[in-house]
């Protein structure tokens, strides 16, 4: 009995959630400042986010490097296996020279 009572309550819970939402007003269009503001923090929460990833890139290179030299210590030979999403830069074309075709 108590099971079906919670099945209601939280029903009643939804719904009127559901409705209350559905009441609410658009938001309003932002001005010229607010626009400059969203502008403004997306920038800075863009360059955040590169810091973080430069941040974590440097830390997986500590921890493997770390791995490497303890394993290296024990007299085992770690080779670095790159996955298929840390493909290394391209190297820039030379001017002058075409670049190797590729086989199919």
């Amino acid at each position: 009995m108590t099971t079906l009572r919670a099945l209601i309550a939280a029903g009643l819970v939804v719904a009127t959630f559901g409705w209350a939402v559905a009441k609410l007003p658009a938001p309003a269009p932002l001005d010229e400042k607010a626009n400059a503001a969203a502008e403004e923090k997306k920038a800075k929460d863009a360059s955040a986010a590169d810091a973080a990833k430069a941040a974590q890139a440097r830390a997986e290179d500590r921890v493997a490097a770390r791995y490497i030299a303890e394993q290296k210590a024990k007299g085992k030979t770690v080779t670095p296996q790159m996955g298929p999403s840390s493909q290394p830069a391209a190297a820039p074309a030379k001017a002058g020279m075409k670049a190797p075709a590729k086989k199919q």
